[in-house]
């Protein structure tokens, strides 16, 4: 059977157990906060996010004594998936969408047009660019990457960096400023780059050693969720040929990248569950278009250090340091 056929069949049983999830709940109380958390995809960034939405959520309901009920979905990386999720919590009557990651961001919010159901998203890095602003029923919290101080974080490292390889995907809306960005800061400082893009697994796998062969001093990749799938996979890649990778989050390190300036998602998971409450409870007037939730942690995997030879002692001048180790979680 063609993979096509098998990804088809499995959409379909998705959607039936999804119809059949939110079906259960259809009969709710009216005094009970209804939420559906839909992330982009299964990955420890967004895992990390959604666990501290629905961690919140129930403190919040100890806290008010407010009943708050919530599922966790992942739209697994595929759209159509994404939007069969979005049509059946809006079918239900759900009191609030937070979906994870902006692509998930931009369905529901199409899904909730009509109803104006409440959508709060978390982890978009370019609300604007994402055309998620202006919108009466859409706010969220954004991890916008300061991308120039990782490229400081680069040359206070090494002064003598060359050549930059950018790692990123095409279809992921959450890489285009930071690559942009990226782009600016070394052509103004006269360092060459080198592009290499993926959408799937064997594809980041390819581009790392691509970058490699090339003769790239270091790899920065933004808040990549397809690179960030793949950060396991291409750790040893560079490993092996000793370029470090500057990412845009602490997940990218945990799974064996050596560094990041970024934002704590167990935090942004606490400040867009508390966000949702006072939407839904008190609605959008007072509202912005969204909130920036700062970053400012350096988090560096001492076992990669190690591995590469670097004293990441330069960067202690430069924020507060968190040191974690490779996990495969």
């Amino acid at each position: 059977m063609k993979n096509n056929t098998i990804k088809k069949i499995l959409a379909i049983i998705l959607a039936v157990s999804m119809i059949i999830s939110f079906a259960s709940c259809s009969e709710k109380d009216d005094d009970t906060i209804n939420i559906a958390i839909v992330k982009q995809m299964d990955h420890p960034s967004l895992d990390e996010i959604a666990n501290s939405v629905a961690s919140r959520l129930d403190k919040i309901s100890e806290e008010t004594g407010k009943a708050i009920e919530y599922e966790i979905y992942s739209g697994q990386g595929d759209q159509s998936i994404l939007k069969q999720i979005g049509d059946t919590a809006i079918a239900d009557n759900v009191d609030a969408i937070i979906p994870v990651a902006t692509t998930a961001a931009q369905i529901m919010t199409v899904c909730a047009e009509e109803t104006k159901t409440p959508v709060i998203f978390a982890a978009v890095s370019d609300p604007a660019g994402a055309d998620l602003t202006g919108i009466d029923y859409v706010t969220g919290t954004s991890d916008a990457l300061n991308t120039e101080f990782i490229m400081d974080m680069m040359f206070a490292q090494n002064p003598d960096i060359k050549s930059v390889g950018l790692l990123y995907s095409l279809s992921e809306p959450n890489s285009e400023m930071p690559i942009k960005d990226a782009k600016a800061y070394l052509t103004k400082k006269g360092i060459s780059f080198t592009e290499a893009t993926a959408n799937t697994n064997d594809e980041v796998i390819a581009a790392a050693s691509v970058l490699a062969s090339n003769d790239s001093d270091v790899i920065f990749t933004p808040t990549d969720n397809i690179i960030m799938s793949a950060e396991l996979a291409i750790m040893d890649i560079l490993i092996e040929n000793d370029i470090p990778h500057y990412t845009g989050a602490d997940s990218f390190v945990r799974s064996g990248a050596f560094t990041t300036c970024g934002v704590n998602y167990t935090d942004l998971g606490t400040d867009t569950a508390d966000l949702a409450y006072k939407a839904v409870t008190e609605g959008f007037g007072n509202l912005e278009d969204y909130y920036k939730v700062d970053g400012g942690i350096i988090t560096v995997n001492t076992e990669t250090a190690a591995a590469l030879g670097i004293d990441y002692s330069v960067f202690e001048s430069m924020g507060t340091i968190v040191e974690v180790t490779t996990t495969e979680e």
